[in-house]
């Protein structure tokens, strides 16, 4: 390297500095100058821009310039690079006759491509470049030296320790030692793979597993959305169930509080007229009530009274069959003879049609009297027994005569207004006595009828007003 250097510098300014030389030879060395493989680090220099400086102030010819490098070592090079021969081509020794500028150019770039081939580094070097890099090769041979003398001061030291060598049968002995001890490991080894392989397979059982258990949570809590589902569809149909069984209920308490008789045959009072199902029943020498009005209101209570005697039938047996005929009604006595409960009929002759009246009031008795043995047998207290707020005695209510002839408008209107109240009372012990109303539902057995007898209590004196209201008016 310091001489590719020294040929660089020197050489090129000794070469463009003569005015003619005629005959002019570059040695390169035989072998690559040291330190050369670290070179690469030094900055590359650009290829043609070194010549420049020094080839203005010559511009003198050189007749014959040659470059003579080594048979041996450009082949061992392996470069490539073509040398001037002194042969004829391309490649030839430079005649005299070509002498010139360019013939010295041509020179001074193939030998810097051949430096540059050698050295691996870009030539030629300015001056700062070469330092640079000649400081670097230096330290990089002080590192190497450091580290020359280090080994070689491990090496001595070693070489000065004493040296303790086994015997043949201790080396055998620790050689054996080792062997068992590998054949431990290598059986622990072994063990250990065995485990490791058992583990794997355990691992890759875990994994279906986990699998499974994942598929069968999707599986329960898929199941278990479609059961709360259900559970919230059957949940909402038992709450629409139970609002619809609440009014049901609600609508069969209002059935069972409903008295059916009572709502088919309202009685109650128009001044001085007793009316069933607003039928007016009497005549007034100022009002006078058509016989249609009246034979429809005897109609309608003919109709009830027959319907409560049938429904105790056979243990009670009037002596008067009423015979319910819309409004022809007719009543038979004990001889069966027919009486026609219907008008119109002479006010001053009528005797069938008192008859008629008459037999009515018998029948009304009577089915008082089996009212009162009734509460009897369930053993009621006298004073809540049943009895009608209105005597009837023979033809008369309360002392009035419900025959027509040879009688008062007004008494015969009275007589029948009563007789409408105790048809009434009739009605309600009935409906409290039986399983023919709604009260039924409320007196579960017999013992509780003594609560009908208290209601006949409130009722007594509603009853008893319509008759004075009638006197007093």
């Amino acid at each position: 390297m310091p001489a590719i250097q020294g040929f660089s510098v020197h050489g090129a300014n000794s070469v463009l500095g003569s005015t003619r030389m005629d005959n002019s030879f570059v040695v390169l060395p035989k072998q690559k100058p040291q330190g050369q493989g670290t070179s690469q680090g030094a900055p590359p220099r650009p290829r043609g821009g070194v010549v420049h400086a020094d080839v203005g102030h010559t511009g003198k010819a050189m007749e014959e310039s040659f470059v003579v490098v080594d048979k041996s070592e450009s082949a061992s090079d392996g470069s490539g690079a073509h040398l001037p021969s002194r042969e004829g081509g391309p490649n030839g020794a430079l005649h005299p006759n070509n002498s010139g500028f360019h013939s010295t150019i041509t020179v001074l770039k193939r030998a810097f491509e051949i430096a540059t081939s050698q050295t691996q580094v870009e030539q030629p070097l300015c001056l700062d470049c070469m330092r640079v890099l000649s400081d670097k090769l230096e330290k990089e041979v002080e590192d190497v030296t450091r580290d020359i003398d280090a080994y070689e001061g491990c090496l001595r030291r070693l070489e000065g320790e004493p040296q303790d060598l086994l015997s043949e049968a201790d080396f055998l002995k620790e050689k054996l030692k080792i062997e068992e001890e590998e054949r431990k490991l290598e059986a622990a080894i072994e063990e250990t793979e065995k485990q490791n392989a058992e583990v794997n397979t355990e691992l890759k059982e875990l994994d279906l597993k986990s699998k499974r258990f994942k598929e069968l949570e999707e599986r329960y809590w898929q199941e278990f959305n479609n059961f709360q589902f259900q559970l919230i569809a059957h949940q909402e149909e038992r709450d629409a169930i139970l609002a619809k069984i609440e009014v049901s209920q609600a609508h069969l308490e209002l059935l069972k509080r409903t008295n059916v008789l009572n709502d088919a045959f309202p009685i109650w009072h128009d001044g001085e007229f007793g009316t069933i199902n607003n039928f007016r029943l009497g005549r007034l020498p100022k009002i006078l009530v058509e016989w249609d009005e009246i034979n429809a209101a005897w109609g309608q209570a003919c109709l009830l009274l027959h319907t409560m005697c049938n429904y105790f039938r056979p243990k009670f047996q009037s002596r008067v069959k009423i015979h319910p005929m819309g409004s022809y009604p007719r009543i038979v006595d004990t001889s069966n003879n027919t009486y026609e409960l219907f008008g119109p009929v002479n006010l001053f002759w009528s005797t069938r049609y008192d008859k008629a009246m008459t037999l009515f009031l018998a029948c009304l008795k009577d089915f008082a009297e089996f009212a009162n043995s009734r509460d009897q047998e369930n053993n009621i207290p006298p004073e809540n027994r049943f009895k009608l707020p209105y005597k009837i005695e023979n033809d008369k209510v309360e002392n009035y005569s419900i025959t027509q002839s040879f009688n008062k408008q007004e008494n015969w209107t009275k007589a029948l207004k009563y007789t409408l109240c105790n048809l009434k009372w009739t009605l309600y012990w009935f409906v409290g006595s039986t399983n023919f109303q709604s009260l039924s539902a409320m007196v579960s057995s017999p013992a509780e009828v003594p609560s009908v007898g208290s209601l006949y209590a409130k009722r007594g004196p509603d009853s008893k007003s319509i008759a004075r209201n009638s006197s007093n008016t």
